[in-house]
């Protein structure tokens, strides 16, 4: 890419790419991404140049396809402020809210083989998610658990109301992927497992590490999303995608090394024995 880079720091909670802070030579901070799959760096790209003056994302400066050893990389403008962490204020729960549903109003005309369109088979993706990961989950948990969690999926699917959509979801939308300044959302990062789908899938991780942790949230959230776009109902969604995210993330463990990701596994399974207790 031709850069002039005078320091290259590491950039943590990054999982699924690695991804370096670049300060240039002129003082200019920029990031390089380089994504663990062609599927995740193509999706990444296209998914910067959809929504482009859509969503307040990154500026996509540059692109490397990559060689027989490095899949490719992605040169991001920064965006002013840092990754939401500490207490979450009414205030800025209410502006991802608002942030949110703008993502959602992002429809599926512009779906590609890079950003693929999953609505009218919605169904048969949950299946395929949860399956795939039942096959790693097998074996690290209690049989008895195991079999309980299988039974559950297939009654709760049952219960869900009809999918919403189709729309462009971040599928990844948790504190660290947020950019807050001033308790404000100032941008959305980290796009490699975005598509077009059903909205419901979508507030999964915000649940789990926001609203079940600030007091007050929740509810802010709802009133910034509904001054954007109609809300899905949370209270017939959430329980499902609270029982299906805390197994598949076990599974994720499973595939990523449990070692690497312990603190992880252990409060994912926490969170699944809790709900058959």
């Amino acid at each position: 890419m031709g850069l002039d880079v005078r320091t290259i720091e590491g950039v943590p909670e990054s999982f699924s790419s690695e991804v370096s802070r670049l300060t240039l030579a002129g003082g200019e901070q920029v990031y390089l991404k380089i994504p663990y799959s062609k599927v995740k760096w193509e999706r990444e790209a296209e998914a910067l140049r959809v929504l482009q003056d859509q969503v307040p994302v990154p500026q996509l400066l540059d692109v490397w396809q990559g060689d027989t050893e490095v899949t490719g990389a992605l040169l991001l403008s920064a965006i002013e402020g840092e990754a939401l962490s500490g207490e979450v204020t009414a205030e800025t729960a209410a502006d991802i809210g608002r942030c949110h549903a703008e993502l959602h109003t992002v429809g599926s005309e512009r779906a590609s083989k890079a950003l693929p369109d999953l609505y009218d088979n919605w169904e048969e993706f949950r299946d395929r998610q949860f399956y795939g990961f039942a096959e790693d989950v097998k074996g690290v948990i209690p049989d008895e658990l195991f079999d309980w969690s299988l039974k559950h999926y297939e009654r709760l699917k049952r219960q869900l109301p009809p999918a919403d959509g189709p729309a462009f979801i971040h599928m990844d939308l948790r504190p660290a992927n947020i950019i807050v300044k001033d308790g404000r959302v100032n941008g959305l990062i980290d796009f490699e497992s975005s598509r077009f789908g059903s909205t419901e899938m979508d507030f999964t991780k915000l649940d789990r590490d926001i609203f079940s942790k600030h007091f007050g949230t929740r509810a802010a959230f709802e009133a910034g999303y509904r001054s954007v776009r109609p809300l899905p109902d949370l209270d017939a969604i959430l329980p499902f995608y609270r029982f299906t995210d805390a197994f598949n993330s076990i599974g994720w463990c499973k595939r990523r090394g449990i070692q690497k990701n312990q603190r992880f596994f252990d409060e994912s399974l926490e969170m699944l024995a809790k709900i058959f207790e």
